[in-house]
């Protein structure tokens, strides 16, 4: 049988050798685009920059999709030459590219031929998996880019989670809308809408 291996401690004569610390790598939005012109990224999946690093979104179920159009359908059919619905596109925050759900932004489509948008009015994320990071890193993200109005539309729950006035990376109002209320977006404060229209009731 063989000795058995012995560890032992580095003299004062020889000092143990240096750990090398790892970095972690920040992609800037240039960077993230210039990775998908050049293949890296997978056609059939869409994929988020947030704050450097970047996320393949999951697969979504009938529930979420579904979930999606009629909010969709709810949205453009208030639409104005001011404001107009973006559906699962992107958003230019700081140094991130979230796609979130829905996002109403101000101004004409034509306007974002050439860049994506870099705020929006309102920005909707229908969570259920998807729930924690929608409520902190998400949250944080849209905040910091002082996006006036986040809500999520919260699937496991079934209610309205809305969140306004940005403070660095928080809401300091925050409110839970149950299905027998109404709610009102900030940008169209005299638009009642039924939260269970949201959810497929009313």
């Amino acid at each position: 049988m063989s000795a058995p291996a012995v560890l032992t401690q580095p003299t004062a004569e020889e000092p143990a050798a240096p750990h090398l610390a790892l970095q972690r790598l920040r992609f800037t939005p240039e960077q993230f685009h210039r990775l998908g012109e050049l293949g890296f990224f997978d056609d059939d999946q869409k994929y988020e920059l947030l704050e450097g690093d970047i996320y393949p979104m999951p697969p979504e179920g009938p529930e979420h999709s579904t979930e999606r159009t009629r909010l969709m359908y709810r949205f453009v059919s208030r639409q104005t030459r001011d404001w107009h619905v973006r559906i699962e596109a992107p958003l230019r925050l700081n140094d991130s590219e979230p796609i979130p759900d829905i996002a109403i932004v101000p101004g004409r489509v034509e306007d974002y031929e050439s860049q994506h948008p870099t705020t929006a009015l309102l920005v909707i994320e229908i969570a259920q998996t998807s729930l924690p990071r929608d409520r902190t890193q998400k949250l944080a993200l849209y905040a910091q880019a002082g996006v006036p109005e986040y809500w999520i539309v919260n699937l496991q729950d079934r209610r309205l989670e809305v969140y306004r006035e940005p403070a660095g990376r928080e809401y300091k109002a925050i409110r839970y809308y149950t299905q027998d209320e109404t709610v009102a977006p900030l940008f169209d404060p005299a638009w009642s809408i039924p939260v269970a229209e949201l959810f497929g009731g009313g």
